[in-house]
């Protein structure tokens, strides 16, 4: 889609710019920030922004060039050579490269990979505020908590297969699931015969009695749990409950392919 590679088969279109037929119309509304910290080091980092721009055939808008600068903390590096910059710093430039020249579509390539927290934290604030101004974001990640936090829609690919896309809340819903951790007083060996009808596992050494239920079901089956637990002679001093993480459902996908 970005041009980097010549399609073996088939069209792609962008905005309904064919990518091969219009190529410049459709380049020219992607901005690709690549995994490798590739930069002209000898050239300074305001220039090298403002060569990228222009390379898309948008006129010069220094205005534009600062405010991006700005947003990734290099405004005061503007005039430094791109081989004086820290890692962190070359992977900033590669962002503000990439927003130069004002795409509507933004491909993010593992950008925060070896990066530190500060900037993690503000790269993921610019995302937002671009989310928010109706850009389409495409990230890849190998940090399902980002993916989880960030996107609408998540695709997983397992040995360079793409196995789904989906909507994320629906995924959530569909494959994630809830469930009652009970702390027992006093450890159990098995699950008593009294409540062999609820999905019961002991963990912990016996110490735990985990509940795995569906939350939108009418009935979750929680009250009835608690009631029979006493018949049953379990009495328990703590409980919590948990949601599936996207990444717990990942980790169910890819092992089941």
């Amino acid at each position: 889609m970005c041009g980097l590679v010549n399609p073996s088969q088939g069209t792609i279109r962008v905005d309904g710019h064919d990518i091969v037929s219009d190529y410049r119309a459709a380049r020219s509304l992607i901005g690709l920030v690549p995994q490798e910290l590739t930069t002209d080091a000898f050239e300074s980092v305001w220039n090298t922004v403002s060569f990228s721009r222009g390379l898309f055939g948008r006129s010069p808008d220094p205005g534009h060039i600062e405010r991006v600068l700005k947003d990734l903390s290099l405004w005061d590096k503007r005039n430094n050579k791109v081989m004086t910059l820290s890692g962190g710093m070359k992977r900033r430039l590669l962002i503000a490269k990439a927003l130069s020249h004002e795409p509507r579509i933004l491909f993010l390539d593992e950008p925060t990979a070896g990066v530190d927290v500060e900037l993690r934290q503000a790269m993921w604030h610019l995302v937002r505020r671009l989310k928010a101004e109706g850009v389409t974001i495409v990230l890849t990640t190998h940090y399902i908590d980002e993916a989880e936090e960030m996107a609408d829609r998540v695709g997983v690919i397992n040995k360079g297969e793409l196995i789904l896309v989906e909507d994320k809340a629906s995924l959530m819903r569909k494959l994630g699931k809830k469930q009652l951790t009970l702390h027992l007083e006093h450890p159990l060996e098995r699950v008593p015969e009294a409540l062999a009808g609820y999905n019961l596992e002991l963990v912990a050494g016996g110490a735990d009695l985990v509940y795995t239920y569906d939350e939108r079901g009418d009935q979750t089956g929680i009250t009835a749990l608690l009631q029979a637990l006493p018949r049953a002679g379990v009495r328990f001093k703590d409980l919590q409950t948990r949601q599936s993480s996207l990444e717990d459902i990942f980790v169910t996908l890819v092992r089941r392919t």
